[in-house]
């Protein structure tokens, strides 16, 4: 069948005086189809389908609202409920037919903000590799609504904590903020509630009272209301992320901030007509400015110190000083390191680990050796205390260690009492009697000593 088009175009040539033979050698027809057109016969309807099952049109579409689109559903709930039978390829054939399954397209609006009303926060999974290990980390990026200045961190995961780390970072990177936040229907800041009808967090709403903002979210299929950051997230995976390796995540964020400097926030942009930077420019002077002073940003959790003399963060452990075993510490975990108290005096200070997980972060000095063959190396302080004062004594500990199970520790902690407990020429002389037989018993030795001293002290 011929096309409209060359219809249109046929009797426009004839209008101009142009004859059939060459109106059919122009446009490559013959002369048939160009007498069909002029008299008209060559007009034919259309090929029109048609089912009888049309007639259960109503019930279909109720039923196919009720099942979500499952037509295999459709088809049996037609059986059980009307004991209507259609063939499956009947029924997807009435569904393509009458769009069933293509929604109403909506006429579009357009947002546009003046500059310092509003700034858009959002987060992403992204793979990122780091240390040669492919990870998903949580992009969060912080956009201006009217200079579309853009910026970017990763995080192992995102809490509230998370959140406000990195919305610090964002709005001193922006050196001001913007008097409202919009966000998704994220649990991180919500409190309950959705859309327009949300309460934010207690803890979320101090936050931004301290830095001069409210946060506001859109409501749930509506991410178009902040499509100024959710834009962004496909640039960033497919332009910072390509071909880069990472050792740690400082060194990826330190990377992502390079982007946003060099790349993101200098490229120009067809609805600015220019950078973001440039017209962060022109936006900068309405932000509103940041408080000289802000309060640090740590969460506080109370960990007793085990036998072993760490304390437990984040499936993590990381040492104290040995003697603070089975104390109550105050564990203040900040985005890169971990402080811990004891009362109010600071006992450790580590690196937070970012990534992983029963991991033991020990500083040096924190806990003794425990190899007790190192601890049992050289003498004795019992040892030192008898011997280098005389040569008879000195011969005696050395035979009296070597008949003693261990390091003689029993047999000489006993010796060096009867020295400290009795005067010491009687003392010595037991000993050199001791020496010259060969008596280690230091209970007759003891003997030996009193009857050294009976008739000088007491009379026994």
């Amino acid at each position: 069948m011929i096309e409209p088009i060359t219809e249109t175009l046929v009797r426009e040539l004839l209008k101009h005086g142009t004859s059939q033979r060459q109106i059919a050698k122009q446009l490559s027809i013959s002369r048939n189809t160009v007498s069909r057109i002029v008299t008209g016969s060559d007009v034919r309807p259309g090929p029109s389908k048609s089912s009888s099952h049309e007639q259960h049109l109503p019930k279909i579409k109720e039923l196919f609202t009720l099942c979500e689109g499952n037509v295999i559903r459709v088809q049996e709930e037609l059986v059980g409920r009307y004991d209507i039978e259609i063939p499956y390829q009947s029924l997807t054939w009435l569904v393509r037919k009458y769009k069933l399954r293509i929604p109403v397209s909506k006429r579009a609006g357009r947002y546009t903000f003046t500059p310092g009303v509003e700034m858009q926060h959002d987060t992403s999974p992204h793979k990122v590799t780091i240390g040669r290990k492919t990870v998903t980390a949580q992009c969060a990026a912080l956009v201006f609504a009217y200079s579309s200045k853009l910026f970017i961190q990763y995080y192992p995961r995102f809490t509230r904590f998370e959140c406000k780390v990195f919305l610090d970072a964002a709005l001193s990177y922006m050196q001001g903020s913007c008097g409202r936040c919009v966000v998704d229907n994220t649990s991180v800041i919500i409190g309950y509630g959705t859309g327009p009808d949300a309460i934010m967090a207690p803890e979320m709403e101090r936050f931004g009272r301290i830095y001069g903002f409210s946060f506001m979210a859109h409501r749930i299929k509506h991410a178009d209301r902040k499509a100024r950051v959710e834009r962004p997230f496909h640039y960033v995976e497919h332009n910072f992320l390509v071909g880069r390796t990472f050792t740690d995540w400082h060194d990826l964020n330190g990377h992502a901030l390079k982007w946003c400097d060099e790349v993101a926030n200098h490229k120009p942009k067809k609805r600015l007509g220019m950078s973001a930077e440039s017209a962060y420019l022109m936006e900068k002077n309405s932000l509103i400015p940041l408080s000289k002073v802000t309060p640090p940003l740590y969460v506080a959790k109370q960990r007793t110190v085990d036998v072993e003399g760490y304390v437990h963060l984040d499936t993590n452990r990381y040492s104290v000083p040995e003697n603070l075993i089975g104390n109550s510490l105050e564990v203040q975990k900040y985005w890169d390191r971990v402080d811990i108290y004891h009362g109010r005096k600071l006992v450790a200070s580590h690196q937070r680990v970012l990534q992983g997980k029963d991991k033991r972060i020990t500083a040096p000095g924190h806990h003794q050796p425990l190899n007790r063959r190192k601890a049992h190396q050289g003498k004795s302080n019992e040892e030192k205390c008898l011997t280098g004062h005389n040569s008879i004594l000195d011969d005696y500990v050395a035979k009296l260690k070597k008949r003693s199970r261990g390091r003689g520790l029993i047999k000489l902690r006993k010796l060096l009492e009867l020295k400290r407990t009795y005067p010491k020429e009687p003392f010595m002389k037991a000993v050199q009697d001791a020496n010259q037989y060969g008596l280690f018993d230091l209970a007759r030795v003891e003997n030996m000593i009193l009857n050294n001293t009976s008739g000088d002290y007491f009379k026994l």
